[in-house]
């Protein structure tokens, strides 16, 4: 075999290798048969050849063609091949769906109700959902929209803030009492690590002889106590009744008013004795420094 010969075999094999490899990385298999049919969009939401197209979350085909229908204007058709063993049920409905990255893929809704089957190269309804990308640019975008004059506003307010000299102040306050706070910070770490051992040291001192005292208590012959209490509590009480009654020395002195009376003016007597006694002294004494006289005959 000629050397030309070789060269133009090898050419040829590449090209159809190339041809292969090309078809596979689009997700062509060139050597199943498959069904053809076409799709009817308004919006395609750029939706390119090759992209799968997934029923019930499995790829079951692949877009095929993308082409604008002229004789409809306003609406693009899609070409699409599903797998041989693939039946679409008549009803059936095509949705392109936009992703949260942007991609755009193709979900066959089946019409599972539905006892009969589209023939190949029937036209199916597409519908587009835009997902939560367009729900997002319908929604948010005219509600971000009327927001950003109230930001521009806030942006507006806080530059003037910023700018403000007594702001300058407030920081310059806060730095002083970040100061004194870690100033307390440290007192209170120092009162912690020297003050607090001591009075713990003092609390366990307490907590002991409070135990002491308690053992000590325990010691108590409660009831004897009791017993010697309840006993003088009798005894008062006796007393007291004999106090009220007239029958003894003490109830009479403390119930009878006509000795009380008589203590009364017993003491005016005395006391009014002692003043006439300070008040003529001779009528009471009588004294001579010669002896006494005696009377005359």
């Amino acid at each position: 075999m000629r050397k030309e010969m070789k060269i133009g075999l090898a050419g040829i094999a590449a090209l159809l290798l190339l041809f292969f490899g090309i078809n596979y990385l689009k997700g062509i298999n060139l050597f199943q048969s498959e069904r053809f049919y076409y799709v009817d969009f308004t919006n395609i939401n750029g939706l390119a050849q090759s992209s799968p197209v997934f029923a019930n979350g499995l790829k079951v085909g692949i877009v095929q063609e993308i082409e604008y229908n002229y004789q409809r204007p306003g609406h693009v058709t899609v070409g699409i091949e599903m797998d041989q063993n693939m039946k679409i049920p008549t009803g059936s409905k095509a949705e392109i769906m936009t992703e949260m990255l942007g991609t755009v893929k193709m979900n066959l809704l089946l019409n599972l109700d539905s006892p009969t089957y589209c023939n190949e190269g029937d036209t199916l309804i597409g519908i587009s959902n835009e997902g939560i990308m367009g729900a997002a640019e319908k929604e948010l975008l005219p509600k971000l929209n009327q927001i950003l004059p109230k930001v521009d506003s806030v942006m507006t307010s806080l530059h003037r803030l910023l700018s403000d000299p007594a702001l300058a102040g407030t920081l310059r306050n806060a730095e002083q009492l970040t100061a004194s706070l870690h100033a307390s910070s440290r007192q209170l770490n120092r009162v912690m690590s020297n003050d607090l051992p001591k009075l713990m040291d003092n609390a366990t001192a307490i907590t002991d002889n409070l135990r002491s005292m308690t053992d000590n208590l325990k010691g108590v012959d409660y009831a004897a106590t009791f017993s010697k209490v309840d006993s003088t509590l009798q005894n008062v009480q006796l007393l007291t009744e004999k106090l009220n009654r007239r029958d003894n020395t003490m109830g009479l002195l403390m119930n009878d008013p006509a000795f009380y009376e008589n203590l009364n003016a017993t003491a005016a007597n005395a006391a009014s004795l002692l003043k006439d006694l300070q008040e003529h002294p001779k009528r009471y004494v009588h004294f001579s420094l010669f002896g006494r006289k005696d009377k005359k005959q």
